[in-house]
């Protein structure tokens, strides 16, 4: 019974931690507090204690049962987190149950399938064959666990009464007296029971008010005591049918005419014998039967495989047909890629595929006077045609400087844009967000003036105007630089106002511009630019990082000499081998760097992991084409260099210059079907293979790095 003030529903049970029974509660709010609830006859008087239902059930010290208890037994208080809505559901569950068992309650009182519950304890999702005891909980503990549904779309976990319905407390304290002056504080769990129980009487304190209910109406029925027979039986109380059925006995006679009797023959029937067959006979007609069944059937059969030979047939040739078409087209997109390199070319390797074709024309021309021509004609002819390869390579250096201007302009232009950009990130959301600082705004508002003083041709009045914007930005700063751009913009302003032209006036503004420009490039006029320039090391850091360049005798970074995987470095910086490439040899390594491109796509593809691909240069792949393999197929002979391609010699092993063979490109294809090598190829041809294995093998040894995957 419960202490005056405090108040309890009627439906209502309450019962001690030591009680095996399951309760449950749905809260939307930590427990705490009573409620008041209106009695049954309508008073809002507060209802009675529960001291005596919790007497009867606290433990004795001298009951040595209690002491033997089964632990398993034993209840807990599991809280259960609905997520995503927050709700919880607090239940007292045996510590023996298993999570399973209590998915299955969950789910019956949820009302959803058992297969999309998920229970989770600390963040970890927990095993369905594991108990609560084998968690950690202990008897008489309370826990808390989350729920979430594998479905929320189609099962949404959803609390079977609305929270605003229940905000009784699930668990309360109360006192309990065991001797004189003794007081122990006993827990107690409240099972949440929506039925209404009929109220069967009390009494009511007249001084207090305090009401005091009977204790059938506040504690649970008392349990029947277990006898060992069984007492409800379904089969004792299910009435069992059974049909039968019976055929009762009649007599039945015939009649026939006789003396003194006459029977009708008019709906008599005459019924003529046939021909008897055998079994022999009936069973051949049935195996005639199957056997014309089974030509059919099997005429339907080849019928089918027929067409599917066909279709197949169709498809394959259909396939071949894309193939060939794929690469021709890829052909031609070659060839019309290199024509437009002739006609228009932008960088150094398409001018070094014009310079390829300069020296072939130039052969071929010397080659055809040789066989035609002797003597003084000889000469003559040799000279004019060594005149017009001047004019082809001067035509070719005039447009190699127009070239490089503009692509020295837009270097500026880039260079410009990357020191005015803002700062930008992207958030957890993917949002993209900028943030302006000051050397951004420094370095954008420099940009904005440089666009300005390098437009030609401007208006005079214009022109005034972006030169006093340039004076009063430099004049913040005092040095050498500043002054000498000072100096040229008063030089202009003083031109303009003689009315000089602008064409006079051209080579002037260039010169600004190029002393903005390094005005620009100073971070201390411009910080924003020192992440992009180069730093340069200590001088005592570079004494190891120098090298003497044989061409244009000058000590250089090692970052200017070529690079080769046979460990030999080059004598030469890479602008004297460009400059002796133009000058003598005039070779185009554009095709080798393409068949380079596609054999690390190809690698990448096979094997992510791969490395000697990546560590070849374009010079390794002209060594392996042009010396090992010949620059041929090795199959057909072939010698359209835009037409061949590396490919694994083994394919279940890496491709590396010992485990390759240059092939035309719809022989790679045809090549990397082949599983078994020793049975595909010949063994004259195989040993001929392993010979160029072994010359590619002898000529990359040197490099370290290629030597550890050889295992020397």
């Amino acid at each position: 019974m419960s202490k005056p003030g405090e108040t309890r529903e009627e439906g209502e049970n309450e019962k001690t931690r030591e009680s095996p029974q399951t309760v449950r509660s749905t809260t939307t709010q930590p427990p705490g507090g009573g409620r008041e609830e209106k009695s049954e006859d309508g008073s809002d008087e507060p209802s009675a204690t529960v001291l005596d239902a919790v007497k009867d059930q606290m433990p004795d010290d001298a009951d040595e049962q209690d002491k033997e208890m089964n632990v398993k037994n034993s209840t807990a208080t599991v809280k259960v987190l609905l997520v995503p809505g927050g709700h919880v559901m607090t239940m007292a569950f045996a510590i023996g149950l298993t999570i399973k068992e209590i998915k299955h309650h969950l789910a019956s009182e949820l009302k959803v399938p058992l297969e999309v519950l998920q229970l989770y304890l600390n963040g970890r999702v927990v095993e369905e064959k594991q108990s609560l005891m084998e968690l950690g909980i202990r008897p008489h503990s309370s826990t808390q666990m989350e729920m979430s549904s594998s479905d929320p779309t189609s099962y949404p976990l959803r609390l079977p009464l609305p929270p605003e319905h229940d905000t009784m407390p699930d668990v309360i304290t109360v006192q309990v007296q065991k001797d004189e002056g003794v007081f122990k504080e006993v827990v107690v769990e409240i099972e949440r029971s929506h039925q209404k129980k009929p109220f069967l009487g009390g009494y009511r304190h007249r001084l207090t008010g305090a009401e005091y209910h009977n204790a059938t109406v506040q504690t649970l029925p008392k349990k029947r005591p277990d006898r060992g027979v069984l007492v409800h039986s379904l089969g004792t109380q299910t009435a069992e049918l059974k049909s039968k059925l019976q055929q009762c006995s009649v007599d039945m006679s015939t009649q026939m005419t006789g003396i003194g009797c006459y029977v009708s023959c008019v709906n008599d029937k005459l019924v003529t014998p046939g021909k008897y067959v055998t079994a022999d006979e009936y069973h051949g007609r049935r195996l005639k039967a199957v056997i014309c069944l089974q030509s059919y059937i099997r005429r339907w059969l080849a019928q089918e495989e027929v067409e599917q030979l066909r279709r197949e047939r169709a498809r394959r040739l259909a396939w071949f047909d894309l193939q060939e078409r794929k690469c021709k087209e890829e052909k031609e997109a070659q060839l019309r890629e290199r024509r437009r390199r002739w006609m228009n070319p932008q960088n150094k390797e398409d001018f070094n595929l014009l310079y390829h074709a300069l020296q072939k024309w130039r052969n071929e021309e010397e080659e055809q006077i040789n066989c035609s021509l002797r003597g003084a004609e000889r000469k003559a002819a040799l000279c004019a045609l060594l005149e017009q390869e001047m004019e082809f390579i001067a035509a070719i250096g005039r447009h190699q400087i127009n070239v490089e201007a503009i692509n020295q302009d837009k270097l500026i232009r880039n260079f410009l844009n990357k020191a005015a950009a803002a700062h930008q990130w992207r958030s957890a959301t993917g949002r993209l967000f900028e943030m302006d600082s000051v050397p951004d705004i420094r370095a954008r508002a420099l940009k904005e003036i440089y666009d300005d003083i390098s437009k030609f041709p401007v208006d005079q009045q214009e022109r005034w105007s972006f030169l006093e914007k340039l004076r009063n930005t430099v004049m913040e700063h005092e040095c050498q630089l500043v002054w000498d751009i000072i100096d040229l913009i008063d030089r202009e302003m003083d031109l303009m106002g003689r009315d000089v032209k602008e064409h006079n006036l051209e080579g002037l503004r260039k010169r600004i511009c190029t002393l903005f420009l390094q005005y620009i490039r100073t971070p201390a006029f411009n910080p924003k630019v020192i992440k992009l320039l180069k730093v340069h090391k200590k001088p005592s850091e570079l004494q190891h990082d120098m090298f003497f360049c044989h061409g244009c005798q000058r000590y250089l970074w090692s970052a200017d000499f070529g690079s080769s995987t046979t460990g030999c470095r080059s004598r030469r910086c890479r602008n004297c081998t460009s400059l002796d490439n133009v000058a003598r040899s005039r070779d185009d390594n554009s095709v080798y760097q393409s068949i380079l491109r596609r054999l690390r796509t190809d690698e990448l593809r096979l094997n992510p992991e791969t490395s000697i691909p990546f560590l070849l240069q374009v010079d390794d792949i002209r060594y392996l084409i042009e010396k090992v393999w010949a620059s041929c197929s090795a199959l057909n002979g072939s010698r359209d260099i835009y037409n061949l391609a590396f490919a694994r010699w083994d394919i279940q092993e890496d491709w590396s210059p010992w485990n390759c063979i240059l092939l035309s490109k719809e022989e790679t294809s045809a090549h990397t079907q082949v599983e078994h090598i020793q049975k595909a190829y010949e063994t004259t041809f195989i040993q001929w293979i392993e010979q160029k294995h072994s010359m590619a093998r002898q000529h990359f040894s040197k490099n370290p790095v290629i030597a550890k995957n050889l295992g020397l």
